[in-house]
């Protein structure tokens, strides 16, 4: 009994003696964690806020892109400093000296950033891909051998998404030429084959009846912001002449309207009784090969003598 009393004093004490320290170690770490939520709700309004007031500044869907990707990597950003901040200040509370550590992560950092050279390659490419503004959410553009929707820029990778639904995530550093197919206006490039009996100047009366008859369907009429430009003879196929054109659209329109003219087109020939060329071969004989098999022929198709 004597040795529990004794237990329980020294319990006592001891807790007693500690219990000031750790409400104050507490009440320290509480007002951090408040102050570093606070912070991070400011700085997410203060965020909300300028996004709203720029793009209530612009009717510009090419300036609403590029907005909305940099306020999505300023909050990114944001929340990791917040972060970073808090736990310096915790570890300071704690007793534990923040100075060996940042000494420590500076060399660990040099260590390995010999060893990380490809993420620090991707973090700078992303950086100036966004400064620059040359990939936004939304864009459809071809880096690094890839092609599709932009669902996603970080300084980190692109995420793309392809016709096909699958998701490709490009490493900044991989991007050396990026290619956008979404830029304020495109082009919807027609290369048509003709045969080589039809009139060239007859079939670019044709194109460009059709190319006037979309401009009139309500369907396309906002799509297609040009009549059709004729760039004339591209080339001389084995077997067709192919004719090259192109209608000017808006971004992401140069697909569908190049479907929907090569469709109206087919129907225009078929109407008309153009043949569509297709692949033709001219078999010259020299006149002693002509000369046998003329023989051979003329001997099978004789009769044969009565027996």
């Amino acid at each position: 009994m004597t040795d529990w009393a004794n237990a329980s004093n020294w319990l006592y004490t001891w807790a007693m003696e500690r219990l000031p320290v750790l409400l104050d170690l507490s009440i320290r770490l509480a007002f951090i964690l408040a102050l570093a939520w606070m912070l991070r709700f400011i700085a997410r309004r203060a965020i909300r806020l300028i996004h709203a007031t720029l793009r209530n500044r612009t009717d510009s869907i090419e300036d609403i892109k590029r907005i909305d990707t940099l306020v999505r990597v300023a909050r990114y950003a944001a929340s990791v400093v917040i972060f970073i901040l808090a736990a310096g200040l915790a570890l300071s509370v704690l007793g534990i000296s923040v100075a060996p550590l940042l000494a420590t992560a500076g060399v660990a950092g040099i260590a390995i950033g010999f060893g990380a050279q490809t993420l620090v390659k991707d973090v700078f490419s992303g950086f100036f891909v966004l400064l620059e503004n040359q990939i936004r959410v939304g864009d459809v553009v071809s880096i690094a051998g890839r092609d599709g929707a932009v669902e996603e820029v970080t300084l980190r990778y692109v995420r793309l998404r392809d016709y096909a639904g699958d998701v490709h995530f490009v490493p900044n550093g991989e991007i050396t030429v990026v290619t956008s197919r979404s830029r304020e206006f495109a082009h919807a490039v027609l290369d048509v084959g003709v045969h080589y009996r039809d009139d060239v100047d007859d079939m670019f009366a044709l194109m460009k009846a059709v190319a006037a008859e979309m401009r009139e369907d309500e369907n396309y009429a906002l799509k297609i912001l040009d009549d059709l430009e004729i760039a004339g003879v591209q080339d001389w196929n084995a077997s067709a002449v192919t004719l090259r054109a192109r209608i000017k659209t808006l971004p992401l329109a140069q697909w569908e309207v190049r479907r929907e003219f090569l469709r109206r087109l087919k129907a225009r020939f078929d109407a008309a009784g153009h043949e569509i060329p297709y692949p033709q071969v001219t078999l010259s004989l020299a006149r002693e090969t002509e000369a046998v098999l003329t023989d051979q022929a003329a001997r099978l198709r004789a009769p044969e003598p009565a027996g």
